[in-house]
């Protein structure tokens, strides 16, 4: 049930269109084959059957759409839309990243009160569009303090918009680009809609050599009413923020999809392939290679599903979500990295050959992690949680699996982005001290250590805006959420104990990795390198679980999977 494999895929669905949906969607990619994939990725062929599929079958209109601007089954829930990010991820990035953006393009509009354009947004679903999002610049990137694009009052009523936007998915084909901009003469933030065939829209080419169209475009005097506009002021700024903060947690449900069927690949290979008159996974670095690949990646998904529930269970109250967010897009879209690596490790030249799905997973994998905000602008916002998250626990409702078929309403309502500061969190240690195994334990004693240096030795003025200092400081907090919250889901999803101390087993390797970082920083005080040395651990050695872990999860995997021709 927590590994993917589309071959048997008996997911637990609360609604039969929800089932519809993902078994649809897997027998399109299944049907068209990984040959055909493969043919079209090196092509660089626009994914119109891709597109097709979605009109016909109503895909984005039932998954995309909100209560009450669609047909009955159509909603906004996070939990089937991890679902369809997983399955698009595991058959090819470029088909995840057209939803991806249609996503952040919709994040605007679902945010605004303009009635008329949602009405416009949920017709142009049924029909099958697209959506994209006109936020970043080619000088500027995500840097919206400074956008250039301009939206220009005239005495008639009416505006003018000047400007361009850079690296805008599907914005060759959407019929509603949300833009971000300021008003020419106050410099008030505008969120506004254009159409990319409008003769005043210059699409000035694709910046990147691959399936997708990632637009550079330009608008000249693009005219636009009151009823082109989204939001203003204040709300416009939040809306881009917020709009972020649904989308980039997509992020690494599209890492965890590339590395299932990655590891599916790679199993099979090596499992059957002989060297040296032994199986290549007989080999002891190969086991250990799959092995810490196979927990890398099961710990990605139980994170990411956590942190699921949180934003659906999320309200002005309880605002919990923004700190898992930012460990998905951060930690699980590297930990893919590296899960990648570990495979590619193992099969070596197989890995760039035209015909395995591995080829597009090695290129594809490197993407996320720097998409949607680098993994340094996501940890300088998780840092801002940190002295809440370990010094003033709050008594918080426990969160259960939220799985019931329900519209997610406050991702759309969110409100201010200000005040992350303050955002309470329920005490770690609950899910910590429910475990009693010996890497977890081990794990907890780092975090001590770790507490230890931030009371005693916490960055000064001078190393707080030392960003190289700050991220390895990010880094191991980051580590302490990440093991919380997979702690939290093993119990929800009943992983056996040998499984969950395999995960703690990198998870304390990983700790101390980063301990050593900071040590060696220039601007670490003696102090703090001290401290840092005492993080320092191995994890504990159980010949028995790693042979459990090994054999009844990992090499289990072998032939169980194998997508058609």
């Amino acid at each position: 049930m927590i590994f993917l494999n589309p071959k048997e895929h008996a997911r637990e669905y609360p609604d039969k269109k929800s089932r519809e949906i993902m078994l649809r969607t897997i027998e399109f990619f299944e049907k068209k084959g990984k040959k055909q994939i493969k043919e079209d990725d090196h092509k660089k062929v626009w994914y119109a059957d891709f597109l097709d599929f979605v009109k016909k079958d109503k895909v984005f209109a039932t998954l995309l759409t909100p209560s009450g601007y669609g047909d009955a089954e159509a909603r906004w829930d996070t939990w089937r839309n991890c679902e369809f990010n997983e399955i698009l991820g595991f058959y090819g990035l470029c088909y995840w990243y057209t939803w991806q953006v249609s996503i952040l393009g919709l994040g605007p509009i679902w945010m605004s009160d303009n009635e008329e354009l949602k009405l416009k947004a949920a017709h142009l679903l049924k029909q099958g569009a697209v959506f994209a999002f006109g936020l970043s610049e080619k000088q500027h990137g995500a840097d919206v303090y400074s956008t250039e694009m301009t939206l220009t009052p005239l005495p008639d009523g009416t505006y003018k918009a000047n400007g361009e936007k850079y690296y805008i998915g599907n914005a060759n084909e959407s019929p509603m680009v949300s833009v971000f901009g300021k008003m020419a003469d106050t410099g008030e933030y505008v969120f506004f809609s254009v159409d990319s065939k409008h003769e005043k829209f210059e699409l000035k080419k694709n910046v990147v050599d691959s399936q997708n169209y990632v637009a550079n475009f330009a608008l000249h005097d693009y005219p636009i009413t009151k009823a082109d506009i989204l939001l203003k002021g204040r709300d416009a700024w939040d809306a881009a923020l917020n709009t972020v903060n649904i989308g980039k947690y997509n992020l690494g449900w599209a890492s965890i999809g590339i590395c299932t069927h990655a590891m599916y690949e790679a199993v099979n290979h090596a499992a059957n392939r002989k060297l040296y008159n032994m199986y290549v996974t007989d080999f002891p670095h190969v086991k250990q290679m799959f092995t810490e690949a196979y927990v890398r990646l099961m710990a990605m998904k139980l994170f990411a599903l956590r942190a699921a529930d949180y934003m659906r269970t999320a309200s002005r109250e309880d605002r919990r979500y923004l700190l898992y967010n930012p460990v998905v897009k951060m930690k699980v879209t590297t930990q893919g990295e590296d899960v990648i690596t570990l495979l590619w490790d193992v099969i070596a030249a197989k890995g760039f050959e035209k015909d395995m799905y591995f080829e597009m997973a090695a290129r594809d994998i490197r993407a996320l992690p720097r998409l949607e905000g680098t993994v340094h602008v996501n940890i300088a916002l998780i840092l801002k949680f940190m002295p809440n998250y370990f010094l003033n626990p709050a008594e918080l409702p426990e969160i259960s699996k939220q799985l019931d078929p329900r519209n997610d309403d406050f991702l759309f309502k969110q409100g201010p982005t200000k005040g992350l500061g303050s955002i309470l969190f329920h005490d770690y240690r609950i899910a910590y001290d429910s475990y009693d195994l010996p890497n977890v334990n081990i794990f907890k004693e780092q975090i001590e250590v770790f507490k230890e240096f931030l009371m005693n030795s916490p960055p000064d003025a001078d190393q707080q805006k030392d960003t190289d200092f700050i991220m390895s400081l990010g880094e191991l907090f980051t580590l302490i959420v990440y093991g919380q919250l997979i702690l939290e889901n093993a119990k929800i999803y009943r992983i056996e104990n040998d499984l969950v101390d395999q995960i703690f087993d990198f998870m304390v390797r990983d700790f101390s990795r980063f301990a050593l970082q900071l040590h060696g920083k220039q601007s670490s005080t003696p102090e703090q390198a001290e401290l840092c040395m005492k993080m320092l651990r191995k994890p504990a050695v159980d010949k028995a679980r790693y042979e459990n872990v090994w054999r009844h999860h990992v090499l289990a995997l072998k032939d169980l999977y194998q997508m058609n021709e």
